[in-house]
């Protein structure tokens, strides 16, 4: 009895793995090809003076993005002008 007891133990044990959600990898939230790079952001954003990726936030000084620190456990999302020249 003992014995068939510890060899339905291993089977669950073996089983119980790939019935574990962990072993699935999460769906991305975005498409990491349609993350625009700042360069290309500040090329189609030329007026853009302020910018944010919900991370850090930047600022535009003589055609040069100047960015704060990221924030901790933060997602990074598209870029997105917070600030426009003659604004």
């Amino acid at each position: 009895m003992g014995r068939f007891i510890f060899s339905l133990l291993l089977l669950i044990g073996s089983v119980s793995p790939a019935l574990c959600d962990d072993t699935q990898q999460p769906a991305p939230t975005e498409n990491a090809a349609e993350m625009q790079s700042m360069k290309d952001f500040l090329q189609a954003n030329p007026d853009c003076r302020q910018f944010t990726d919900s991370c850090s936030y930047c600022v535009v000084t003589e055609g040069s993005a100047e960015c704060s620190t990221p924030q901790i456990a933060c997602v990074k999302k598209a870029y997105q002008c917070t600030a426009r020249s003659g604004q």
